[in-house]
């Protein structure tokens, strides 16, 4: 069965495609990757319960499905690469053949398609995949459709300011790369595809998602420890990058330093209207 329609361009899914068989290497197995999603994850485990039904978007190779199938949920996972799915389901066969996650491609901009699927106690989206939708407000009128009154959605998106990222950049002479995010857009090249990436503010995207959803709280996640693209710098300083990790968890949720991290993570509510 398919859910979405082939008659609409997947530019973001045809651009992950090339990066599907190399991500977990890339990230998910990295040490800033791994720092990065056991933040996200110590927030997912407050809020969703045993037995809840979740929706996730952009689920690429099945990591984060997995966890919360640990947790006692059960998981609609969906992404716009096929090949992102085909990974995961691979992964699920040789990795955890009885969790209950079902992993389909679904790209989010045709997300009410997963009503099939539905009704869900949750929503989750990690990493960034958001960032490549260009309506968030029609996503969001989507999303309420599929959750129950009550239900928590915890999503994850780059932030408009990273700190680490600019003074990286300006360090090596990359004025350009330094402040790429600051006008809320840029283009990113994966392969020979270009995608437009978003930058929201929290602001922002506490506006879009009213009045369906309401943003209960907010913390930066990759404040002191770098972007993934440091992957080499944290390989040499291991020791560096537990202490740069420490620091976050104690710093992630301070006001005005949790929107210049590299990413920022929502945790909004579903609410009864």
């Amino acid at each position: 069965m398919t859910l979405y329609s082939t008659a609409l361009p997947r530019p973001a899914g045809l651009a992950f495609d090339g990066l599907a068989e190399r991500y977990d290497d890339m990230f998910t197995h990295s040490l800033i990757g791994r720092a990065q999603r056991d933040a996200v994850w110590s927030v997912a485990r407050r809020t969703f319960q045993r037995g809840n039904h979740i929706l996730e978007l952009n689920c690429g190779t099945g990591e984060d499905a997995f966890f919360l199938t640990r947790l006692g949920a059960s998981v609609f996972a969906c992404d716009a690469s096929e090949k992102m799915i085909a990974v995961a389901n691979r992964r699920l066969l040789l990795e955890a053949p009885r969790s209950s996650v079902c992993f389909e491609v679904l790209p989010t901009e045709q997300i009410g398609a997963a009503a099939l699927f539905g009704p869900f106690d949750g929503i989750f989206s990690n990493f960034s995949g958001l960032n490549c939708v260009g309506d968030i407000a029609e996503v969001a009128r989507e999303l309420a459709r599929l959750v129950l009154p009550g239900s928590r959605a915890l999503l994850c998106f780059s932030t408009r300011q990273c700190v680490w990222e600019t003074l990286w950049f300006l360090r090596h002479g990359e004025l350009g790369k330094a402040i790429r995010r600051w006008k809320g857009h840029a283009n990113a090249t994966l392969g020979r595809l270009a995608v437009e990436v978003h930058y929201p503010t929290v602001r922002r995207l506490r506006h879009l998602f009213s009045p369906y959803f309401v943003l209960r709280s907010w913390r930066g996640v990759g404040l002191a420890v770098p972007p993934s693209y440091l992957e080499p710098f944290a390989q040499r300083h291991p020791k560096l990058l537990r202490q740069l990790s420490a620091i976050d968890r104690v710093i992630c949720s301070w006001p005005v330093l949790r929107s210049v991290g590299d990413h920022v993570l929502l945790s909004f509510e579903r609410t009864c209207s």
